[in-house]
């Protein structure tokens, strides 16, 4: 495991670091969740191994540290991953992002445009939501943040189910409800909006049971490859492993 400060008091970034060619691939996990646990199967698959990868939690999730003071805006959030990656000395690298880190991604790659050469984004986070009492990041923004560390916390957890509070459960309590606040806010302009405008390589992959995302042909005159996977839900990578790997588009180094 590696690690890397990221704020003026020395909160710290981890990830687990796979060897290989670069350019390297960072793969950034969406809200409640853990890099490691997400993408461990994906970034050690025949169809993307041999390239150095880092598997990264995010600031306030899974291995990283848990700062009760950082804001946890996807701006901020941006920024600290941009600062792990410089103490790495990587630039341009592959990222893959699910959810909410696909929004980060977005927001990393217009911030940051040093960082990164291509995006594939994972049933990514683009527009604002509404919040409302339910599982995912609405839910939880429908509390104060006053609300949610009193008590909101253990609704949440009887929402999203075992399987997904496994993660959900190792974030700090001020991370998970910022975060979540943040990313129902978006961003201004939009995530939608940054990625419209941005100059690379982009990739947007989705449940194909669910149908196009929303914009779809917007975003396919801005250049954004769309690829739909069969038999999943929004957690791709983990229902159709295979289909994950084949609709990224991304090759592994011989």
């Amino acid at each position: 495991m590696r690690h890397a400060p990221v704020t003026p008091n020395g909160d710290r970034i981890r990830w687990v670091e796979l060897p290989g060619a670069e350019p390297a691939r960072l793969y950034l996990h969406g809200l409640g969740a853990s890099s490691p646990a997400y993408f461990a199967a994906a970034a050690s698959h025949p169809g993307l191994t041999g390239r150095r990868s880092l598997l990264l939690d995010l600031l306030g999730f899974g291995l990283s540290d848990r700062p009760a003071d950082f804001g946890y805006t996807l701006e901020e959030h941006a920024d600290a991953v941009a600062a792990a990656l410089a103490e790495t000395g990587l630039a341009g690298v592959e990222v893959i992002g699910h959810s909410m880190g696909g929004a980060i991604a977005v927001v990393l790659a217009h911030r940051h445009p040093e960082s990164v050469s291509r995006l594939v984004l994972v049933d990514a986070n683009l527009d604002p939501v509404t919040p409302g009492r339910r599982p995912g990041s609405s839910g939880i923004a429908s509390f104060t943040e006053e609300e949610f560390l009193a008590g909101g916390r253990d609704e949440v957890a009887a929402w999203v189910g075992p399987s997904w509070w496994s993660t959900m459960r190792l974030a700090g309590p001020e991370a998970l409800y910022r975060s979540a606040v943040h990313l129902a806010r978006a961003t201004v302009p939009t995530m939608r909006e940054l990625l419209l405008g941005l100059d690379l390589p982009r990739a947007f992959l989705y449940p194909e049971a669910g149908g196009e995302p929303r914009g779809a042909d917007q975003l396919r005159d801005a250049g954004v490859r769309l690829a739909a996977v069969p038999d999943c839900g929004h957690n791709i990578m983990l229902d159709n492993l295979d289909g994950f790997v084949s609709a990224a588009g991304l090759e592994p180094r011989p």
